[in-house]
């Protein structure tokens, strides 16, 4: 099988882009992890697949996948670069789409200035919807990892997110407990792991050990859930930037029953052609 793809980042994280609308694909868990490493494949920590929606009104269905081969629900980086890679390649003339994820539908627009804003709808906090097992909905819960024990607070973002305050993000375990964070029993589809430092009530930095992708550069959903965190915490305001080892993104959010909405760049790295 022959494939087009695209590389293209979201401030470092970056994603195999390929087109489902113009060229049958046909790719399993065993074939994704090995176009996924980065010594024998094209490496990414995600592949995004577009393909034409079966929804009334809705543009394209957004499929992501993590570099070791699993599906996931969500990634907001990649929702930047899908919007970016729709509009270029012409398979849309819209500015604004609308855009089926495993998790609903996102409304992603293309910014005069290049950068790309995107609707990433209603932050959930009930447990059931994390998933994550606690008795009941709380700003913050108590996790214990290593005989260490945790102040996080949990929030979907289409996927999970268990986010925890720390003092300085270059000084966090972040490869340590991320992993153990992510795994945790009381994460039963395990989880991404944030590790966030208050700057100033508009402004945080950010890392995130991502579900089987380990660290990235830059994480949009766990910018947004970081955020939305902060902002239960009474610890931030409602427009806040946030700035993560590739860059920087907006997230606002005007809180209950509204939705999050996160703006930043989308770039192209290279344009390739394989043999699958």
């Amino acid at each position: 099988m022959k494939l087009s793809f695209t590389k293209m980042h979201g401030l470092g994280n970056d994603f195999m882009v390929i087109d489902g609308v113009s060229q049958a694909v046909a790719l399993d868990t065993n074939v994704i992890a090995r176009l996924g490493d980065r010594h024998f494949g094209v490496g990414f920590d995600q592949l995004l697949l577009v393909e034409r929606s079966a929804l009334p009104n809705v543009d394209f269905r957004y499929r992501i996948f993590n570099c070791d081969g699993s599906e996931v629900e969500q990634c907001g980086n990649g929702a930047r670069c899908f919007a970016r890679f729709v509009y270029d390649k012409g398979l849309t003339a819209k500015r604004e789409i609308a855009v089926e994820t495993a998790k609903g539908i996102i409304y992603p627009r293309l910014e005069d200035n290049g950068e790309v804003t995107v609707n990433m709808g209603l932050p959930r906090f009930l447990p059931t919807e994390i998933p994550f097992v606690a008795e009941a909905d709380a700003v913050t819960h108590a996790l214990v990892v290593s005989g260490n024990t945790l102040e996080i607070t949990v929030v979907s973002m289409g996927n999970p997110h268990a986010v925890q305050v720390v003092a300085d993000v270059d000084m966090a375990p972040v490869a340590e407990q991320g992993r153990l964070i992510e795994l945790h029993p009381r994460f039963p589809q395990k989880v991404n792991a944030g590790f966030m430092q208050i700057v100033s009530r508009n402004a945080i930095r950010l890392r995130v050990f991502e579900r089987a992708a380990g660290e990235t550069l830059a994480c949009g959903t766990g910018a947004c859930a970081a955020v939305v965190a902060g902002i239960r915490r009474g610890l931030l305001d409602n427009t806040v930037r946030v700035s993560t080892r590739g860059g920087e993104l907006t997230i606002r959010w005007a809180g209950p029953d509204e939705p999050v909405w996160m703006t930043g760049p989308a770039e192209t790295v290279f344009e390739g052609n394989l043999s699958v």
